[in-house]
């Protein structure tokens, strides 16, 4: 039996660790069936009872009830139904039968000191026994004399029970709140990381990953993080934060935006850089509210308290639409988008914008490394190509140009050779029998290819040459389109010529009235 100080000493440690007083009970019961399982040397499973008023410990085996031998897997842990009738009448199969002794087989040679024992010390229980016969060891030893090397095991599984079961207080506390800010101070740093105390008996953890580049704590700083994961790792905190989780940007905007927190004004998405930039795209259920001006706040105060938490980050407040260009040209504030075009990207299941803005808005598109950009495309969850009109105009004039290129080759190749005009027939009859028969294959060779052509000499394969980019001349050559700055050029002109026939017709008529 324990000490009568054993029940305050539990309820001492139970509150010292934070944890319920049976969890506690539990652990030194498991402790000392192992200290028991040391001390008897045995494989059989062992269960220890504490009685919570007195502090009395019973142990007992432990058998599991099977139907017969064929289903016995494990000698020391399972009895047929015809052996614990033997002992319990009223025993059935899948029961747990408790004894209070072990069973050890008799010998004179110890192979196995978990289920054999010398004959000389098995007649030192029962006088009776010989060697083959079983003894029945019972459990009877108090605590305190299971032996040290037995205390040692029992303390060790003892601390790892209450270990085990503070971890699992730990995490059934934190488990739900997973995304939730917490408020810490900076208790020392490990390694890069911060470990930071939570409520003066939980530790957390944020790990370099998860620190701004642009923060800088000490130990004792109070700290506000948000929650992104919680574990049962036997090593280290097992609450993981972030600073840099976009999480945290919206946890801090429903501390500062009373219409965020009652739910007048909703969170569509945020995006950060953590230290740079951030975006959040904000949206209102009532009509009468701005949701970009709730955020920002009576001269900025609102955004600006958010901005110093974060250590001078720049925020974006963005009004959502459900219109993805009108959201896209929001997003990409403050540049001023010229147009937006949609096209889908089957490949990355997602949407696929171009955007054209004017050359002086470009950079301020695109943004610091191309931070604005991509803080954009992410809040929006689609693909953006930003272009100038520049980039755009020379895309046309490319497109056109290869355009035309393609509709002179198809016209030259529907130029039969002897249509070429000019060209003489034997050289056409020549060219014809070495396979270039339209205009497109003759522009397109070389000299020397002309000259490999029988009775082609060099000073022939130029002429060649000459009289097919003249006829090509003559078909590129259209009608000049006649544009307004001609009309208007060739009206004034009549007008002049009237005038003058005028002026003429009045000269006339008056040298006319002289003679007579």
């Amino acid at each position: 039996m324990f000490n009568e100080n054993l029940s305050k000493d539990i309820k001492a440690l139970a509150y010292e660790k934070s944890i319920d007083a049976e969890k506690v009970y539990e652990a030194l019961e498991d402790a000392l069936s192992t200290a028991a399982r040391k001390y008897y040397k045995t494989r059989e499973p062992l269960e220890t009872v504490l009685d919570r008023a007195s502090g009395a410990m019973k142990i007992s085996v432990i058998k599991e009830i099977v139907e017969d031998e064929n289903q016995i897997e494990d000698p020391q842990a399972q009895w047929t139904l015809a052996q614990a009738h033997k002992i319990d009448p009223e025993a059935e199969v899948g029961g747990r039968l408790k004894l209070d002794y072990i069973t050890k087989e008799v010998v004179d040679v110890v192979k196995d000191p978990h289920t054999q024992i010398r004959t000389f010390e098995a007649q030192k229980i029962d006088k009776e026994v010989e060697q083959g016969d079983e003894v029945k060891i019972p459990l009877t030893k108090p605590p305190d004399e299971l032996g040290r090397i037995a205390a040692q095991s029992a303390k060790q599984v003892l601390y790892q029970k209450v270990r085990e079961a503070e971890r699992e207080k730990v995490f059934n506390e934190f488990k739900d709140k997973v995304g939730e800010l917490e408020n810490g101070y900076v208790k020392r740093f490990e390694r890069g990381d911060m470990i930071i105390d939570l409520n003066g008996k939980t530790e957390g953890i944020i790990p370099r990953s998860q620190q701004s580049r642009a923060e800088r704590y000490s130990q004792g700083d109070r700290i506000k993080a948000v929650v992104i994961d919680v574990h049962t790792q036997p090593k280290g905190p097992q609450v993981v934060l972030s600073r840099t989780d976009s999480r945290l940007l919206i946890k801090l905007f429903e501390m500062e935006v009373p219409e965020i927190y009652d739910g007048t004004v909703l969170i569509k998405g945020a995006v950060r850089e953590p230290g740079e930039r951030a975006k959040i795209a904000v949206t209102s259920r009532e009509r009468d509210v701005d949701p970009v001006g709730a955020c920002v706040g009576m001269k900025g105060s609102r955004v600006q308290s958010i901005i110093r938490e974060l250590r001078g980050e720049k925020i974006d407040i963005i009004p959502w639409h459900d219109d993805i260009v009108v959201y896209a040209q929001n997003s990409l504030a403050p540049a001023k988008i010229t147009r937006v075009s949609v096209t889908s990207d089957e490949m990355a299941h997602r949407p696929h914008l171009d955007v054209i803005v004017d050359n002086d808005q470009l950079s301020l598109a695109i943004g610091k490394r191309g931070l604005n950009v991509r803080l954009a495309a992410e809040l929006i969850g689609a693909k953006i190509d930003i272009k100038s009109e520049e980039e755009v105009k020379g895309e046309v004039a490319d497109a056109l140009t290869a355009m035309l290129q393609e509709a002179m080759a198809e016209s030259r190749a529907a130029t039969g050779v002897r249509e070429i005009e000019n060209l003489p027939v034997e050289w056409a009859d020549k060219l014809e029998a070495a396979g270039y028969d339209d205009l497109d294959s003759v522009v397109n060779a070389s000299a020397e290819d002309l000259m490999a052509i029988e009775g082609i000499d060099e000073e022939m394969a130029s002429q060649i040459f000459e009289i097919a980019r003249k006829h090509e001349q003559i078909e590129e050559a259209p009608a000049a389109p006649i544009s307004e700055d001609d009309e208007v050029y060739e009206e004034e002109a009549e007008e002049e010529l009237e005038a003058e026939e005028v002026t003429q017709a009045s000269d006339e008529a008056q040298e006319e009235a002289k003679v007579e």
